[in-house]
């Protein structure tokens, strides 16, 4: 029996975790639950699974979800903030924690569950993207594991998590699907909606990382992540369009032989296999049958039109405190867009500006990379003073 706690269990991630996890009540028991601001469905959550604790974003929502769950006698402990967040992902009880909580919000909890040797089902990149070789060397420490839950790096993860020579690994393809806009011309992008952006033609998200995917820049991310994740050079990592998002990602070795991983867009699946990882289980997503597959498509990235992806290539090839600089920059500029403060072809111009302005520190510890984060903010937010919505 595997004890889990969820770091966002409202958000799409977390949804479908449990989705998974109900379909097998004698593998799993929910220790803690965690949300944000949704909390009517952490309160059915809460219900439905009767944890241990739940964490809520203040302790206003504290007091209201503890009387709420007073009312039915369910005897769940109602947490608040940041130490609460913490303190479900360290317990003592608990074996394995997904870590969805998007954004950099999601680090220190990330890093709590790192330090106490957790499996660490990794949902949040920015994490990785952020502070991606002190979370591995603390796992490696404590006698921890990382398996990722993006569906690109799971699929790498399955290709290769029993690889002990990485010298036999040629290179790591990052399939994308190109989001909304991968045949829109780039003229057109600066007039493009939120409502457009947020429209993605596979995969069910939050605002967020739906925007990322729009950019690119979810692509840009991932990359930074693949590179820390699977410890292998820029120069060896490629990303291919491939609209239909049913190969998701591709491992080529020296040999010339490409494995990879086929299945529907549905998160359920490489979070059924982290969860059950090194075993399998039901996920309640029926598998491909390729005779109704007609075709399969496949393209470069145009760096131009999606220049956020090229800015990522940059600031993990440049190293240091840019990686940081780049995830800090993007959250502002994504934030800007969804409250109309800029256009959209504005997003990668913002972060471009920031990065210009940046100068790239030494990271040695958890709190150089908090420091970055929060003086990268603070940049990004003075440069989007400048920015008029045209």
């Amino acid at each position: 029996m595997k004890i889990i706690s969820i770091l966002g269990s409202t958000g799409s991630i977390g949804r479908s975790a449990l989705d998974v996890i109900k379909l097998h009540p004698d593998r799993f028991d929910i220790f803690a639950l965690s949300g944000y601001d949704n909390e009517d469905l952490l309160f059915k959550q809460a219900i439905a699974f009767n944890p241990t604790y739940i964490v809520t974003k203040d302790e206003e929502s504290q007091i209201k979800l503890s009387a709420l769950l007073k009312n039915i006698s369910n005897g769940t402990e109602v947490l608040f903030g940041p130490e609460g967040y913490k303190f479900i992902a360290g317990h003592e009880k608990v074996s394995t924690v997904l870590a969805a909580i998007t954004g950099a919000a999601g680090l220190l909890s990330t890093m709590e569950a790192a330090q106490k040797g957790k499996t660490i089902l990794l949902a949040n990149k920015e994490s990785m993207v952020m502070a991606g070789n002190l979370l591995s060397e603390i796992c490696l420490q404590n006698n921890g594991l990382i398996i990722p839950v993006d569906s690109e790096h799971n699929a790498i993860f399955q290709v290769i998590h029993d690889q002990n020579n990485q010298s036999e690994i040629n290179k790591l393809i990052l399939t994308a699907s190109g989001g909304p806009f991968r045949s829109l011309p780039l003229r057109e992008l600066k007039n493009v909606s939120i409502k457009d952006a947020l429209n993605h033609p596979n995969w069910e998200m939050g605002q967020k990382v739906t925007i990322d995917s729009a950019t690119m820049m979810n692509k840009g991310l991932e990359v930074i992540e693949a590179a820390y994740l699977f410890k292998i050079s820029h120069n060896k990592i490629e990303v291919l369009i491939h609209p239909q998002s049913i190969i998701h990602s591709l491992v080529e070795f020296i040999d010339g032989s490409t494995l990879t991983q086929l299945g529907f867009p549905d998160m359920k699946v490489p979070i059924s296999y982290a969860l059950s990882f090194p075993e399998r289980i039901a996920s309640g997503v029926k598998g491909i049958d390729l005779s109704s597959v007609s075709d399969l498509q496949f393209e470069l990235p145009d760096l131009e039109k999606f220049r956020c992806l090229k800015l990522a290539y940059n600031c993990l090839e440049l190293g240091g405190s840019y990686p940081i600089e780049i995830n800090a920059a993007n959250e502002v500029a994504v934030d800007a867009f969804l409250r109309k403060k800029i256009n959209f072809t504005q997003i990668p111009e913002l972060i471009e500006k920031a990065l210009n302005a940046a100068q790239s520190s030494k990271i040695e510890t958890i709190e150089d990379v908090l420091v970055v984060n929060e003086v990268s903010r603070i940049k990004a937010g003075q440069l989007l003073k400048g920015f008029k919505f045209a």
